[in-house]
């Protein structure tokens, strides 16, 4: 009987270990994907395709980029309903955690001056957002909200995710930089740093997703999608 409990506490106890590690990985990943992205607001050589556009509003209304990131957030996870996407709680969880980390972060590093700071900044918060998109995406417990609108116009209308993304991407920016969101060197070395970077920290985070389904798991990530929570 004792050897028996033994062999069937097994592998249960592999799969919580599997699971904390999961989501271990996706906080951090998160959080750390809203402190990268407030390096990129610090050091003021150009945001991310998305950032400019927070930054655009967060001008615009008087609230934190932090707060506008949420608020963003929320309103295109709204976009999944007719689209048919099925959000997993890394999904729910993005919305929040990655604008409360990058007001936290902003709070808490002082104002930078002089190209000498700011580029090493600058190159500090591209890397660190590789990190964590690969910290967030390996964890497996869904897409961000931005990748799930992507991927669900790639379903609904049989257009390529490349075509898909660019176009997103392309709207977001020129509607951010309209309402004075920064563009700069910083925004063309996110574009052809980000994948790359995605690439190798997924490979060095990569945890197996756990065979048992759950019901704040989604698992459907088309490959190469994802390139930020």
């Amino acid at each position: 009987m004792h050897q028996a409990t033994t062999t069937t506490g097994g592998p249960a106890l592999s799969t919580q270990s599997r699971l904390g590690r999961r989501l271990i990985q996706l906080y951090v990943g998160l959080a750390l994907y809203g402190a990268s992205s407030a390096l990129l607001v610090e050091a003021g050589l150009g945001l991310e395709p998305w950032g400019v556009l927070h930054q655009g509003l967060a001008e615009l209304t008087g609230r934190s980029i932090g707060v506008v990131s949420i608020i963003v957030g929320a309103a295109v996870l709204l976009l999944w309903i007719p689209l048919r996407q099925r959000p997993g709680l890394g999904t729910v969880s993005n919305v929040f955690v990655v604008g409360i980390a990058m007001d936290a972060t902003l709070t808490a590093v002082p104002g930078v001056h002089g190209l000498a700071v700011r580029i090493p900044l600058l190159l500090a918060g591209i890397v660190l957002n590789g990190v964590a998109t690969g910290l967030y995406i390996a964890a497996h417990f869904g897409p961000g909200p931005r990748d799930g609108l992507m991927t669900g116009l790639h379903r609904r209308t049989g257009r390529s995710i490349r075509l898909m993304r660019t176009a997103i991407e392309v709207a977001v920016v020129v509607t951010g930089f309209a309402l004075g969101g920064t563009i700069g060197i910083g925004t063309v070395l996110y574009a052809v740093s980000i994948g790359p970077l995605a690439q190798l920290f997924l490979r060095v985070f990569a945890v197996l997703p756990a065979s048992e389904g759950s019901t704040v798991v989604a698992t459907g990530q088309p490959r190469g999608a994802i390139l930020r929570p």
